[in-house]
Order: structure tokens, then C-alpha cells, then sequence
């Protein structure tokens, strides 16, 4: 039978300290009573001796320390499960807020997840198609695969993640099922309703589970917000056999929720005032990320997370790139330039790329062509560089062709505003622009590619090219080659 503790010891923001408490465990689920009969919720998060501290998700406001009622419920915080919650949306801390009533559930999951044996992972295999070329050509999303985006104030992450929801899907030659797991942290309430209209208008809410805390919620909600998502997410695709995505915005909120209570907590501070095991607790939900031995399903993570000041050694930005598998950064001088969207690519990667491409999932040419691509557009920038100091005009005649390239890569693959690409029409066009440039300047790419794939001719008329001089030059080059 549950002991019910009538009074407190102190309240110190979001916490509160019991003493004289015994046989309760970390992580237990509390309730709290008020003296006018309203119910808090709260867990465990320290325990020393007889001595406890209780974090409240609903804030401590109005909590008087001799009339509060103390119940401890002797079970971590559980989120209740069904298939059922595909459509649905809820709170930071899994409440549903659709009015669409309670979720009936099959299941109850603890939101902190089960202990995985690394043993029984799967090497993380196929990829996820994104319709996005500039990501599924060049930092290739794979299945069981944690890539984040790296983006800055006032850059499109919020539109960019809607369209990876609207156009996301699996390969389904075996008839795989797929879904979303959408989590948006410490948003505004229009930026919410933003998210919930572009699902709603784009028919795709029906696969998409959406958690919403919004930026004046408890910031306690906010630190549980990413682990029900994932707790969502692993039920579906371990229990239910789904491939599931799951979006997380914006990871730096959450990380900011986490320093501001642990300041609370009294804990000693690290770089930029975070918490010293910030690491270790942005590893506990990234590699929730995985495939594991006899299960059908996936999970893939995308966190977005903005980097203060465009800051990519940021504490949050940086323990983060230590911990997936690559990253995507989005570009301010490409947004400026009207690119969307502005993925910078020679920054970003992905590093499990090679291994869910090639013949068997995307097609043969895709690593050649990306590795050529990534060559060609830094040389790009290098001649860029060399022509603000000399001129454009005083560049050679295969420099004037690089910059000619440059041009188009980003008008025409980078920039496709809401547009959704096949992976075979995003290869065809990378191969339009890379016709663009002498076979002597293509080391990155077998012969047998440059045979199948390379033509000037149809690059010229894809781009629009009507320099009679240039298009004769470029013709040539592909004859040359043949």
C-alpha cells in the first residue's frame, strides 16, 4: 500500500525536497496534492538518505509546504500505447490535446526506454527517401540512421522539416509500412499551429504522431517531450513493425530546459553553463536511434538544433556531431541567395551513406556521381575565391566552365522550394550537371559511367544554355568523350 506524505520540505523552482521518505526509487512517478484538491504530477530525481527531490511537470506555483500531499506511486513515468495514436496529437508529456479523448491502450512503456544489448543491433541498411536531392543524392538519409540538421536563427528549418514529413517514404517493394513520429519542443504557439495546418493540408497526419510543447509549457514537459516521442516510436516500430521516422525540434530548447534545471538543482556548471553530463544525456535519446535482431521495424532520428550565433563548436551542436552519424548544415549565404532548401553541402555528410546505396538499394552510379558532385563544387569555391581577388574575366576557360557549373548546382539541385524528387530523376540531374564539365576534370568517375551517363547535349538544353559558343564547346566535350 502507497504511504501518503502530508507536507514538504522546501520548494526550489520546478522541485520539491521531502525528507523522512523511504523505499521509493529514482525516476518514480509522484502525485502531489493540493490543498484545494488539485493534482500535480512529478518523479523522483534524486534520492539521498531519507532525503528526496520531486520535479513537478506542472510548476510549483500556488504549492504550500505544510497543506501539500505527497503519494508516491511506486512505477517510473509510463506512456500509454496503442496503434491508435498514429493521427493523434499530444502534449510534451503525452497527454492528448486533439480532443479526440484518452488513447485506449494496449500497452503501457516506461518513457526513459528499455536497456538495449548492443549485441542485437542491425547494421543500419536501405535508405529513406526524403524527395530532397540535395539530402538523397549527397548525405543519404538510412534507415536506423541518426542525422541531424544544423541550422541558425531565421533559417527555414521549420519549413524544411514539414516537407521531409509531406514526402518522406520507404522503398515498398515488400510491402514495408512507414510513419512519423513528430516531436516540436519549446515552440511558439503559431509556429505549433503551423505544423499541425501543413500535415493537416498535405493528408499525411494519418502516419504522423505529433508532440507539441509549446514554449511557456514547463519546462519540465520539455525534458520528457523527445523521450515520449521515442518511446512512441520504438512501440510502433519494434512492436508494430513499422519503419519510423522521428523528427526532433529544436534540440537546443531541450538542451536549455535541461541547464535551467539543473542550475535549480544547484549542480555545478559546464561549458556555457550545461550541465556536465549533457553528453550523456543527449546519448541516451540519439541512441535510442536503431534495428535490432528479430524485430521488422526501424527507428531513424532527425534532430534539428539551432546553433547560437551560427556557432558550430556550441556546446549543443558539438556534443551532438560526437554522438550520430553525420549531420546536415543549412547555409545563410545560400538562404540570402533565395536557395531553398539551403543546405551547405561540403559540411555536411553522412557517414553510414556508403552503406545503404549502390545497385541494391538506390542505383550503381550514386557514390561515384555523389563523390564527384562534392569534388567539383569545392572546387567551386576555390575558384570563386580566386575570382574575387582577379576578376571573373581573367579566369581560364575551364575555370569560367567550374563557375558555370557552380551557378547551376545551386539554381537548379540545390533550389527545388516544395518540389518532391524521385531519387532516380535527383541522380539524372546530378549527371546533367556534371556533363557540364570536361572528362578531364571528372577523376572521381569510372569509364563505364562517364559512357552510360555523361551528355553534354541534354544538359545543355535541361539548363537552358543559349550561348551558341559555350553549347558547341560543351557538345564537343561529350563527343570527345564518346
Amino acid at each position: 500500500m502507497a504511504l501518503q506524505y502530508i507536507g514538504l520540505t522546501a520548494v526550489n523552482g520546478p522541485l520539491v525536497f521531502l525528507q523522512g521518505v523511504n523505499g521509493v526509487g529514482y525516476d518514480e512517478v509522484v502525485e502531489l496534492r493540493l490543498d484545494n484538491g488539485e493534482v500535480r504530477n512529478g518523479r523522483v530525481i534524486e534520492i539521498d538518505g531519507d532525503k528526496v527531490a520531486i520535479q513537478v511537470f506542472e510548476g510549483t506555483q500556488g504549492l504550500g509546504l505544510k497543506e501539500a500531499k505527497v503519494k508516491f506511486l511506486g512505477r517510473p513515468l509510463e506512456l500509454p500505447l496503442s496503434q491508435e495514436i498514429l493521427g493523434r496529437i499530444f502534449n510534451g508529456a503525452g497527454e492528448p490535446i486533439d480532443g479526440l479523448g484518452p488513447v485506449f491502450a494496449s500497452v503501457r512503456r516506461d518513457v526513459n526506454g528499455e536497456a538495449l544489448n548492443p549485441v542485437s543491433r542491425v547494421y543500419p541498411r536501405n535508405y529513406i527517401q526524403t524527395g530532397i536531392s540535395s539530402i538523397d543524392v549527397l548525405t543519404t538519409l538510412i534507415r536506423g540512421q541518426k542525422l541531424p540538421i544544423f541550422t541558425g536563427t531565421g533559417l527555414p528549418h521549420n519549413e524544411l522539416a514539414v516537407q521531409i514529413v509531406r514526402q518522406a517514404k520507404i522503398a515498398d517493394k515488400n510491402n514495408e509500412k512507414f510513419c512519423i513520429v513528430f516531436a516540436a519542443m519549446g515552440v511558439k504557439h503559431d509556429v505549433a499551429q503551423y505544423f499541425e495546418q501543413a500535415f493537416e493540408d498535405a493528408h499525411v497526419m494519418d502516419h504522423v504522431v505529433m508532440f507539441t510543447n509549446i514554449a511557456n509549457d514547463p519546462i519540465i514537459e520539455r525534458i520528457l517531450t523527445p523521450r515520449c516521442a521515442l518511446t512512441a516510436a520504438e512501440y510502433l516500430a519494434f512492436e508494430k513493425g513499422y519503419n519510423v521516422l522521428v523528427i526532433l525540434t529544436d534540440m537546443t530548447a531541450y538542451c536549455e530546459a535541461l541547464r535551467e534545471f539543473s542550475s535549480s538543482k544547484g549542480e555545478i556548471p559546464g561549458r556555457k553553463g550545461f550541465p556536465g553530463y549533457l553528453y550523456s544525456d543527449l546519448a541516451s535519446l540519439y541512441e535510442r536511434a536503431g534495428m535490432v535482431h528479430g524485430r521488422p521495424g526501424s527507428v531513424t532520428q532527425i534532430p534539428i538544433l539551432t546553433m547560437p550565433n551560427d556557432d558550430i563548436t556550441h556546446p549543443v551542436p558539438d556534443l551532438t556531431g560526437y554522438i550520430t552519424e553525420g549531420q546536415i548544415v543549412l547555409d545563410r549565404e545560400l538562404y540570402q541567395k533565395g536557395v531553398f532548401p539551403p543546405v551547405s553541402i561540403l559540411p555536411s555528410l553522412s557517414r553510414l551513406m556508403k552503406d545503404g546505396i549502390g545497385a541494391e538499394y538506390t542505383r550503381e552510379d550514386h557514390q561515384a556521381m555523389a563523390n564527384q558532385l562534392f569534388a567539383s563544387y569545392a572546387k567551386v569555391q576555390e575558384i570563386r575565391s580566386l575570382a574575387a581577388v582577379i576578376g571573373e574575366d581573367e579566369l581560364n576557360e575551364t575555370d569560367q566552365t567550374y563557375m558555370l557549373f557552380g551557378n547551376l548546382f545551386e539554381q537548379f539541385f540545390l533550389n527545388q522550394k516544395d518540389e518532391n524528387r524521385d531519387i532516380n530523376y535527383s541522380l539524372d540531374l546530378g549527371w546533367d550537371l556534371i556533363s557540364i564539365l570536361p572528362t578531364s576534370e571528372l577523376s572521381r568517375l569510372d569509364e563505364k559511367y562517364i559512357t552510360q551517363y555523361y551528355d553534354p547535349k541534354r544538359a545543355s538544353k535541361r539548363f537552358g544554355i543559349t550561348d551558341s559558343n559555350l553549347v558547341s564547346k560543351i557538345i564537343n566535350q561529350g563527343q570527345q568523350a564518346k
